[in-house]
């Protein structure tokens, strides 16, 4: 019995032949093989369709505002007289700080500010919102609110006091797409008199080096209204960045070059069409991690030199600031010390 069944069974089809292969769900006769079928999409084809695919999105070029600020950090903080400032962190989320500053050229003055950091975590170092504020021995109050609404947009409101009247305060709203930032700001908004500032800011990333932007402001008063435009360019390159802001008001351009870890330089160069004044100035910044020492120092077209020395005394919190400036041509000599502790 068993081998009349298997007699009875059909032969298994031999393999197909080598040059084709099999088509899954097609049952090929025996003694036939299937002729080889040729791709639908070409080697070429694939090899472009695979580069669009592995080729990165444009990265997000940050705030307009920021364009320059790479190249100013380099250069010294001007300071004059004695400088005290004391951190405390009550909390993971708030700290209060103490100022004290005496002058010699001005009045003393004590500040006292706070800031307290939210919980709502945007970032490996985003936390929001964060509200930041200070006040003088006089009255004077600074103070703004930094809020993520949403992952894209965020806020911002900032309001400035002399005493017991209000000075200035803003309002501004920034929508950060994949590869562009556009913001939005209004200052000191007046219905009654119809006066106020309108600020607008737009930066596209339109190569993953090349980003181009604009700024629109627009200001009224009683009798008076007018516009400003310029526009902004950035390259950034392996290490420097290269920037230039044309308008009507003016030139900015600026040019930061990270030499190695220890040392960085800029150089600015600012045209004032209203002040008919055009300046260069020429700064550098060296690091010195083992002495846990940071040297600034500057020099512009006025003949103005000035630099600054900080040295943290670790493991304690504290760390301490020498300032200089000399101005040549006008005959001025200042001289600052500081002190942060915390």
């Amino acid at each position: 019995m068993g081998s009349v069944l298997a007699a009875s069974s059909p032969n298994p089809p031999p393999p197909p032949a080598s040059g084709g292969a099999a088509v899954p769900g097609l049952t090929v006769p025996p003694g036939f093989g299937m002729p080889p079928v040729s791709s639908v999409i070409s080697p070429t084809d694939a090899a472009s369709g695979q580069q669009q695919e592995a080729e990165p999105p444009l990265p997000n070029p940050g705030a307009f505002d920021e364009c320059h600020r790479k190249c100013k950090e380099v250069f010294p903080m001007q300071m004059e007289g004695v400088r005290l400032v004391v951190n405390k962190g009550l909390s993971n989320h708030f700290q209060v700080n103490h100022t004290v500053m005496l002058s010699t050229m001005g009045d003393s003055t004590y500040r006292f500010g706070a800031t307290y950091v939210g919980t709502k975590q945007m970032g490996p170092a985003e936390f929001f919102p964060v509200m930041v504020g200070d006040m003088d021995n006089s009255g004077s109050l600074n103070a703004q609110i930094i809020h993520q609404i949403t992952n894209r947009i965020r806020s911002k409101v900032a309001f400035q006091t002399q005493q017991n009247k209000f000075v200035n305060w803003q309002g501004d709203a920034e929508i950060r797409g994949e590869d562009f930032t556009a913001t939005v700001t209004l200052g000191n908004p007046d219905v009654l008199v119809g006066s106020g500032i309108v600020v607008a800011h737009y930066l596209q990333s339109i190569t993953p080096d090349l980003a181009l932007g604009g700024e629109l402001v627009y200001h009224r008063r009683p009798g008076e209204e007018g516009t400003v435009m310029s526009l902004v360019g950035r390259y950034t390159g392996s290490n420097y960045i290269a920037t230039l802001t044309l308008g009507s008001a003016g030139a900015h351009a600026s040019y930061y070059h990270k030499a190695n870890e220890q040392l960085q330089v800029g150089v600015e160069f600012e045209a004032s069409t209203r002040m008919q004044d055009t300046s260069v100035s020429f700064g550098y910044q060296l690091d010195v991690p083992k002495a846990n020492l940071q040297f600034k120092g500057s020099l512009d077209s006025n003949w103005i030199v000035g630099a600054t020395l900080e040295k943290k005394l670790l493991p304690l919190p504290l760390s301490l600031v020498l300032c200089t400036f000399l101005n040549h041509r006008k005959n001025k000599f200042q001289c600052g010390f500081g002190v942060t502790i915390g």
